[in-house]
């Protein structure tokens, strides 16, 4: 099976969302979709979710599910939305319990379940995924988040944050759960595909304003890739990362953004005047008193 891939890429957050299809049968899934937000007047909308979905149906492909790659830190997802357009299963790598206890103890969600179960199917290392003639593969890619999976269907993988575009290298490890360590372990299993498998990254940053890109080859991967050649062992890689991302802030959505995405792209429920909110943690880099000032320790 030889998979084709559209990209739709979501400029806001520099987001890649592809559908993934068999063009003989039309058996499709999405990946990794995006709900807007707009963060000055605090007003989500599905438009861009509406882009893909106005593609897949002018193309007569036949979505079977809706996969995210991790609980992403940096926009909200749109699992939820293709999950009710299309009634199809919302699936996420099954380590999302852990992401899940952590943040809901930082938001203070009382009775929050951390069992996965706002998703309709928790997937594992190694699981194949079998929608009509498209088969997928679950390959654990831990180190951005605990709960990284990568999918790979045919010859095309799809990577989310774990390696962009060989000249950006890979993604941040900071988040909590994060580990450089485990991030080189994944990245070098990675590697071990053939060279001319088609990688799909999860985001392009542009770097030095270049056109976009969302695909690249694992054999561009194992020769160009910034982190892994910058770097050439794992302890150096390890100590490079942990310098580099300790210096990098929290993305601007990341509170929104964790919120909802822990809860299976479903907003907020309304409070008693009818109204959502939004939770965001203040000063975790830094605690205050009631005014402000640093708190000394």
């Amino acid at each position: 099976m030889k998979p084709t891939v559209q990209h739709f890429f979501h400029k806001d957050s520099s987001t890649c969302t592809f559908v993934c299809y068999d063009p003989a049968t039309k058996d499709g899934i999405v990946i990794d979709p995006v709900t807007d937000l707009d963060m000055v007047n605090w007003q989500t909308s599905t438009d861009f979710n509406e882009v893909v979905a106005k593609w897949v149906d002018d193309n007569g492909i036949k979505l079977h599910a809706v996969l995210d790659t991790h609980t992403h830190a940096d926009h909200i997802t749109g699992g939820a939305y293709f999950k009710e357009r299309y009634n199809i299963p919302y699936c996420i790598g099954d380590k999302i319990t852990i992401v899940q206890k952590t943040f809901s103890d930082l938001y203070n969600l009382q009775g929050f379940k951390c069992d996965g179960s706002q998703f309709d199917r928790l997937l594992k290392d190694q699981e194949v995924l079998t929608y009509g003639s498209l088969t997928i593969k679950c390959l654990a890619s831990h180190g951005h988040t605990p709960n990284c999976l990568s999918y790979l269907a045919g010859n095309c993988l799809f990577t989310g944050d774990v390696m962009f575009i060989e000249d950006f290298g890979c993604g941040r490890c900071d988040f909590p759960g994060g580990s450089a360590a485990d991030l080189y372990d994944s990245v070098m299993r990675l590697f071990a595909l053939p060279g001319d498998t088609r990688v799909f990254v999860g985001h392009d940053y542009q770097p030095g304003g270049r056109d976009l890109r969302v695909e690249t080859t694992m054999e561009a991967e194992r020769e160009k890739n910034d982190d892994m050649t910058i770097r050439a062992n794992r302890d150096e890689f390890i100590a490079g990362k942990t310098k580099w991302d300790s210096g990098l802030s929290f993305p601007k959505m990341i509170f929104p953004s964790l919120l909802v995405n822990i809860n299976a792209g479903r907003l907020p429920e309304p409070a008693a005047n009818g109204q959502r909110y939004f939770v965001i943690p203040m000063n975790l880099k830094a605690q205050t008193d009631s005014i402000g000032t640093k708190v000394k320790k």
